[in-house]
């Protein structure tokens, strides 16, 4: 069990036992918030790293290649409604590729750093409900994610929509939708008051959704 999260093992049945026939791509996105500074617990590693050094050292972008993933989107946050650090999205081929993974030996050499640098993570697996979003870059983006109806955007804007169809790694707290939102360069986000759902400013370091 990792300590970054509670795995919400009925979810991770459905992915690993879906059916063959249906299975197809699915897009992990992570919200993350590491540990001031890495814990590695005794098992060896640079005790004297940040969280988000520890974190680096895990980027898994070789074991991906070599499953057919791929990193479509990485970000820094640069403010949110919730304390985050940075977020990603990943597209695998298939559910059943996203489970395999776990118990790859390549994976799990490299999962000690993630252990070390996270201090929470939310992992959810969304679907496109139409196209993908386009490139942001040099521009900021606003995530949204909520539970039930979608609330009114923070921002207007050509959104793009997700559905989560499962969290497998959290807090407990079940999402049902997330949404990607172009910020133009003079947008103002007032984070100020309180929300039931997660709003995250985004500066993107990674963009190629397609």
């Amino acid at each position: 069990m990792p300590r970054y999260g509670t795995i919400d093992r009925d979810y991770g049945m459905r992915l690993a036992n879906c059916d063959p026939a249906t299975d197809g791509p699915i897009y992990m996105l992570n919200l993350m918030k590491y540990r001031d500074a890495a814990d590695y617990g005794g098992k060896g590693g640079d005790a004297s790293v940040s969280g988000r050094e520890a974190d680096d050292r895990y980027a898994p972008v070789d074991v991906l290649a070599a499953i057919g993933a791929k990193v479509c989107f990485t970000a820094e946050v640069l403010d949110a409604s919730d304390d985050w650090d940075r977020v990603a999205v990943v597209r695998y081929p298939t559910r059943r590729a996203f489970i395999e993974m776990q118990s790859r030996k390549d994976f799990q050499e490299k999962h000690v750093h993630k252990e070390a640098g996270m201090h929470h993570t939310i992992v959810m697996a969304t679907l496109p409900v139409g196209d993908l979003p386009a490139r942001a870059r040099p521009g900021r983006v606003l995530l949204e994610v909520w539970a039930g109806d979608a609330p009114p955007s923070v921002q207007r804007g050509a959104a793009v929509t997700f559905d989560i169809e499962g969290t497998i790694i959290g807090d407990g707290r079940t999402w049902t939708s997330a949404r990607y939102t172009p910020l133009a360069d003079d947008a103002d986000v007032d984070l100020s008051a309180p929300t039931a759902h997660q709003v995250l400013v985004l500066e993107p370091t990674i963009d190629r959704w397609t």
